[in-house]
């Protein structure tokens, strides 16, 4: 079934991001590592404008043991200095071509989530620091840069992985990530990411959920794939807030 409200605000969010109670003992890579890492984020940051991809997510809720897993496609998009994104889901074990169950904007300063069936919007305000907070989980892995990374999250660099990109398999960083922001925490309590530092781009990302701090266990399993970057033409419409007929909107 669609995420209700405060999961999908939470997905725009972490997604992108995205978003344990523990934290895992690995063998951790030398600190050098880091430094390129974050500094091959800056040079591709630098040149970022745009990013497409489809995604798949898997939603696991601990109190049920249940895993429901949802497709759809992302995009985000720089202008002015400020990151603009959609996301387009559909519902479990929707076909490809389906019409979205709900569209998620965030843009001009707010997040608006429609559920198509409804006619529901969940409009969430996002200006000032919040917007700035906003921004700061949205980027993770896409167009972020990597020292701002490192100014907005403590960073623990969990090595060098391969991964399939399509039709090709690319080196992929591994990176716990602990916001330094308290309300972010109450949230997540970590965000591990799977980023291709070349291109500034998450192939994967798993945020560990928290409620007032407490983690709950509960998961979210970002994997995208057919990223396009820095494409001279987007078509952002799909994503727009739009309804036919009459819309029941609610600020939060």
């Amino acid at each position: 079934m669609p995420l209700n409200s405060r999961q999908s605000a939470l997905f725009a969010l972490a997604v992108a991001l995205a978003f344990a109670g523990h934290r895992v003992a690995v063998a951790q890579a030398d600190p050098a590592r880091l430094k390129s890492v974050l500094a091959q984020m800056d040079a591709a940051s630098a040149n970022f404008t745009s990013a497409q991809a489809d995604l798949r997510q898997e939603l696991f809720t601990k109190a049920v043991q249940d895993t429901e897993t949802q497709t759809g496609q992302i995009y985000f998009l720089r202008k002015a200095g400020s990151t603009q994104m959609g996301i387009r889901m559909l519902a479990a074990d929707a076909k490809p071509d389906s019409p979205p169950a709900q569209i998620v904007e965030f843009k001009d300063g707010k997040f608006q989530l429609l559920t198509t069936g409804t006619g529901q919007v969940d409009v969430y305000s996002a200006t000032g620091k919040n917007q700035a907070t906003a921004e700061t989980v949205m980027t993770i892995g896409f167009g972020g840069s990597g020292h701002d990374l490192e100014k907005s999250w403590t960073i623990t660099d969990q090595g060098t992985e391969q991964m399939s990109d399509g039709s090709k398999t690319v080196s992929v960083e591994k990176l716990d990530l602990v916001s330094r922001d308290p309300n972010i925490r109450n949230n997540f309590s970590h965000i591990v990411i799977w980023v291709d530092p070349v291109r500034d781009a998450s192939l994967k990302q798993v945020s560990y959920n928290a409620s007032n701090g407490t983690p709950t266990g509960d998961t979210r399993t970002v994997f995208y794939t057919n990223i396009r970057l820095n494409e001279k033409k987007m078509n952002t419409d799909p994503f727009a807030i739009k309804c036919k007929g009459k819309c029941t909107v609610t600020q939060h």
